[in-house]
């Protein structure tokens, strides 16, 4: 089997299908499923996980909330974001969940460094931060021993949306995107330069995005 998992662009995609699909093939996998890593955006939602305060949506006006089945608070997706679904193997990578979050974290922090920005993870709020401002959210679900759900960087969303919640459970917690910081890229733009780098978070021997699928699924 090629060792580096299919990576599709998908383009805009609606929330819950999406959640429902990735729920499926985590169920439905076996030891011969290959590993896929979705590059996506969705219209705007707000998620709730697992053990996320209803409270922390502070006026979700005409924005969806939908409860899910991740880890972490609430946080808002939208047009111009791109999400990233890692659907691993984790048991056959040999792969831990903070290695999964830092390989994720990290990427984001690589590709970052190379725009000539200085970013940082923390520990006990998971995610990625430019001088305090949070740029890349993570959240996972670990099921059968596989991933999915994953990581939410900001591009050129609007991040108005994000004053009407308490990003990941935070009140007064600032966000950022990368328009703001002076990166041009779009959405499949950043998606093309992050894939390899997470590959190589990851410890992929096959470092290549030849294998993009742009596709529905």
């Amino acid at each position: 089997m090629n060792d580096a998992p299919l990576l599709r662009f998908r383009g805009l995609q609606p929330y819950e299908p999406t959640w429902r699909e990735m729920q499926h093939i985590t169920d439905e996998r076996d030891a011969r499923t290959p590993d896929e890593i979705w590059f996506l955006e969705h219209p705007a939602v707000f998620t709730l996980g697992m053990n996320a305060a209803p409270e922390h949506v502070l006026d979700a006006g005409d924005i969806p909330v939908v409860k899910i089945d991740r880890g972490g608070q609430v946080t808002y997706h939208g047009p111009g974001q791109l999400v990233v679904y890692p659907l691993l193997d984790l048991k056959r990578r040999g792969l831990g969940v903070r290695s999964l979050v830092s390989a994720l974290e990290n990427a984001v922090i690589d590709y970052l460094a190379a725009a000539g920005i200085e970013a940082q993870a923390r520990r006990e709020a998971p995610g990625v931060y430019v001088q305090g401002r949070k740029i890349a959210s993570v959240g996972l679900r670990i099921r059968r021993g596989a991933s999915y759900h994953g990581l939410a960087l900001n591009v050129n969303n609007d991040l108005a949306p994000f004053q009407r919640i308490n990003v990941c459970g935070y009140r007064g917690l600032q966000v950022t995107r990368l328009a703001d910081l002076g990166v041009a890229d779009d959405v499949e733009q950043t998606a093309r330069k992050l894939a390899p780098l997470l590959l190589a978070r990851l410890g992929y021997s096959a470092i290549s995005t030849n294998s993009w699928a742009l596709s529905s699924r």
